[in-house]
């Protein structure tokens, strides 16, 4: 008896979670790739039209514009974010004081909503109240930011605000991953010589590359569905300089009712998660087995 309850406590535990994942995700994924493929409008029609809402999606300037935009956010926010995030890590991992009171202040900005975040960033950055308008009041008549109003930079002021948010959390991994690093290899580095620079480059690095994939994996899952953030800052704009593929989704699926083209999107927004996540996810099984 003890061995039969054994065997099925994992599975019956497990049970609710994959059962409310196929309910809340994978059914709702294949409705919306159902209604990719119909003629809904305002509400659900079901009536199968073919790849139609995907000819139309790929014939509309604003969904191109919102995939370049993706990448402009996207880019810089995965770089800039793994990189600070990497150097605070190594600044912490040193064993200074108040690092607790650090690593708090550094995952602070992750508590706030987006769009508190992108509410106080528009503020930042808006030239008649922001930092602009502060350095004027000092004096400092020169100073003018108004990137906000740029069509050709306001996506980079999301970026700005994005890695604010975002760093900190990435920092707190990369510690965690320095912290699991084995320090008898480390010392024996140290008594061999190496300094520090080549013991991070030789040793530390390569040990957390897994820290890495995760940082990759979470950083892009979180551009692709950004959208708070901008909405709060920019609402799409100036024009349609900042919209992004989930704001396009929202607009044509619930504002413009054409919830064909919304749900189209939606799919090919999976695609791309899909088309990133698969290559990292065979590079990063592929070294686990090459370092076996």
């Amino acid at each position: 008896m003890s061995i039969l309850f054994d065997r099925w406590l994992p599975a019956v535990v497990l049970a609710p979670s994959v059962a409310a994942s196929l309910l809340f995700v994978y059914i709702f994924v294949f409705l919306n790739g159902y209604l990719s493929f119909t003629s809904s409008r305002l509400l659900p029609r079901y009536e199968f039209v073919g790849l139609d809402r995907y000819r139309e999606l790929f014939d509309n300037d604003v969904w191109w514009e919102s995939v370049a935009n993706l990448f402009w956010f996207a880019a810089p926010f995965i770089v800039i974010s793994t990189i600070v995030g990497l150097t605070l890590a190594i600044l912490l991992d040193q064993r200074i004081r108040a690092e607790g009171a650090l690593r708090a202040i550094y995952l602070y900005p992750l508590a706030l909503s987006q769009v508190v975040a992108g509410t106080a960033w528009q503020w930042l950055m808006n030239p008649s109240l922001g930092l602009s308008h502060v350095a004027e009041q000092l004096g400092w008549r020169g100073a003018s930011f108004d990137w906000l109003s740029d069509p050709s930079r306001a996506i980079f002021c999301v970026v700005i605000a994005a890695v604010w948010q975002c760093t900190g959390f990435v920092a707190a991994l990369f510690l965690a991953g320095l912290r699991g690093v084995d320090e008898e290899i480390v010392k024996a580095a140290q008594v061999d010589g190496a300094s520090k620079p080549l013991i991070y480059r030789r040793i530390v690095l390569p040990t957390i590359r897994p820290v890495f994939f995760s940082v990759m994996l979470i950083l892009t899952h979180l551009a692709i569905k950004t959208f708070d953030l901008v909405v709060a800052m920019t609402a799409g704009g100036p024009g349609t300089s900042t919209i992004l593929p989930t704001i396009f989704m929202y607009t044509y699926a619930f504002e413009r009712g054409r919830m064909g083209i919304g749900a189209a999107s939606a799919m090919m927004m999976l695609a791309m998660v899909v088309a990133i996540l698969v290559p990292l996810m065979y590079l990063e099984s592929r070294a686990t087995r090459n370092a076996a």
